[in-house]
C-alpha cells in the first residue's frame, strides 16, 4: 500500500544521531556520539527510596490522573528556585511541567508558529528541536555562531529579510552541539533585537546547572521586561532523563495556550516522576548534588581535553566548553568530514556525530563533528581519543 503521509511529517527523517547510535550496540565500538548523562550521575538510591515510600504511602497520588499544569508542589518549588535566578516573575509569569524540555520546545512552536512562519535558530543547533520545528512546516532559518554565540549582525539581517519571524531559538549555555556559551553582551543584543522586530525568544537551558568552570551568566529571561521570553528547563541532565520532566516559565497568557496544547498531546506529565523530582529536591541537599555533577563533568572534560591535546593532529581545532556535555571539533576546510566520521566508526571503532546532523539543511557544508565526554568511561575516553588521534594524523599530517 502507498501511504499518503501528511505534509507535516513526510519530509522528516530519522535523527542522524539515532542512526549512528546503532553502531554503539556493538561491544567493540566506543561511543562519543551520545548525549546522555554519566551513569554515575544518577541518584538511583534516593530515587528508589522516594518511589517506594510514594507507592506505599500515597499510591493514588502516584497512579491517578493529575492536572495538565503539573504537580503543584513541584511547580511551587521551581517558581521559588527560578525566582532567585530572575527566571520567573510571580506577577507576570506562570509555569507548566512538561514531558521533558523537548515537549516544552515543541509546544512553544505550536503555540506561535503558523505554517510558513519563520523561526530562526543558531546554526548548528539541537537536532531534536530542529525536527520539532520542521514538523510544523515553518520556514527554518539558521544564523551562524562565533565562539561567544550567535552572530548578531547576521541575526539582524535575517530578521530584516524575514518579517514574518515568530521565534528566535537559542541555547545560551554550553550549546548542543558546540559547547559554546553566549556572552552576556550577546544575550542583551539578542533580546534587544527581539524587541525591535517584535518576536519571541525561546531560551533552551538544559545544561545551565552543569557549569564546571567560569562564572554564571544571567539568562535572557532575566532581562525580559516585555514578556517575550519563553524559558525551558529540564531535570534530564541533573536527575535522570528517563523521568521525562521538564518545565516552561513564560508570561501567563503564553502558558495558558501551552496548557491547552499539552492537554491534547498527553493530558499531563508522568505524575510519579514529578513527585520524585519535587521530593528529591526537598529531601536532599540539591546544591550539593549539583556540585557533585559538576565535579563529574569537570573531570571527564579535562580528561578528554588532555587526551585530545596529546593525540590529535594539530590541524583539528576544538571548542573549550565551560560546562555541559559536548566538544565541537573542526577539521581543515578542505577535508571530508563525513568520510572522517564514517572511517572513525567503521575502521577505528569510535562513533562521533557528523556536524551536518545539526544544520538546518544537512546538505550544507561543514567540516565539524561532535564529541561527548559524559557517557564513556575514563578508559574509553583515553582509548577512543588515541584511536581518533591516530586517524586524524593518518588523514591530515
Amino acid at each position: 500500500m502507498n501511504y499518503n503521509f501528511s505534509a507535516k511529517v513526510s519530509g522528516l527523517q530519522a535523527s542522524a544521531i539515532r542512526e549512528i547510535l546503532k553502531f554503539t550496540a556493538f561491544p567493540d565500538v566506543i561511543s562519543f556520539a551520545a548525549g546522555n548523562p554519566a551513569p554515575e550521575a544518577f541518584p538511583a538510591k534516593e530515587i528508589a527510596k522516594i518511589s517506594a515510600e510514594l507507592v506505599e504511602n500515597e499510591p493514588i497520588l502516584a497512579l491517578q490522573y493529575s492536572i495538565t499544569e503539573g504537580y503543584t508542589p513541584l511547580r511551587d518549588t521551581l517558581k521559588t528556585m527560578m525566582s532567585k535566578k530572575n527566571c520567573f516573575s510571580p506577577d507576570n509569569d506562570e509555569l507548566i511541567i512538561t514531558s521533558g524540555a523537548q515537549q516544552g520546545i515543541e509546544l512553544s512552536c505550536k503555540s506561535f508558529c503558523n505554517e510558513g512562519d519563520t523561526l530562526i535558530a543558531e546554526a548548528p543547533s539541537f537536532i531534536g528541536s530542529l525536527n520539532a520545528f520542521r514538523s510544523y512546516n515553518v520556514n527554518l532559518v539558521g544564523v551562524e555562531m562565533e565562539d561567544d554565540g550567535i552572530v548578531i549582525d547576521k541575526l539582524e539581517q535575517t530578521l530584516k529579510a524575514n518579517p514574518n519571524t515568530k521565534i528566535i531559538y537559542v541555547i545560551p549555555n554550553f550549546q548542543n552541539p558546540t559547547g559554546r556559551t553566549m556572552s552576556f553582551e550577546k544575550r542583551k543584543a539578542v533580546y534587544d533585537l527581539a524587541c525591535k522586530y517584535d518576536v519571541m525568544i525561546l531560551e533552551d537551558n538544559p545544561y545551565g546547572d552543569l557549569r564546571f568552570e567560569g562564572e554564571d551568566i544571567p539568562s535572557i529571561k532575566s532581562l525580559d521586561t516585555q514578556g517575550r521570553v519563553i524559558y525551558v528547563g529540564s531535570f534530564s541532565k541533573v536527575l535522570a532523563p528517563g523521568l521525562r520532566v521538564g518545565y516552561v516559565s513564560a508570561p501567563k497568557e503564553v502558558i495558558q495556550k501551552i496548557v491547552v496544547c499539552k492537554q491534547v498531546a498527553d493530558v499531563h506529565t508522568n505524575i510519579w516522576a514529578q513527585v520524585v523530582c519535587d521530593r528529591f529536591i526537598k529531601e536532599n541537599d540539591f546544591d550539593a548534588h549539583i556540585r557533585y555533577l559538576r565535579g563529574i563533568y569537570r573531570k571527564k572534560y579535562n580528561l578528554m581535553r588532555d587526551c585530545i591535546e596529546a593525540n590529535f593532529s594539530k590541524k583539528i581545532t576544538f571548542s573549550t566548553p565551560q560546562g555541559g556535555l559536548f566538544v565541537w571539533g573542526t577539521l581543515p576546510s578542505d577535508c571530508d568530514m563525513t568520510g572522517f566520521c564514517k572511517k572513525a566508526v567503521a575502521d577505528y571503532k569510535v562513533a562521533v556525530v557528523p556536524g551536518n546532523a545539526f544544520l538546518i539543511k544537512e546538505s550544507d557544508p561543514t567540516t565539524s563533528f561532535r564529541l561527548n565526554y559524559s557517557t564513556p568511561t575514563d578508559e574509553q575516553i583515553i582509548k577512543g581519543c588515541e584511536m581518533l588521534g591516530k586517524l586524524s594524523k593518518d588523514m591530515f599530517d
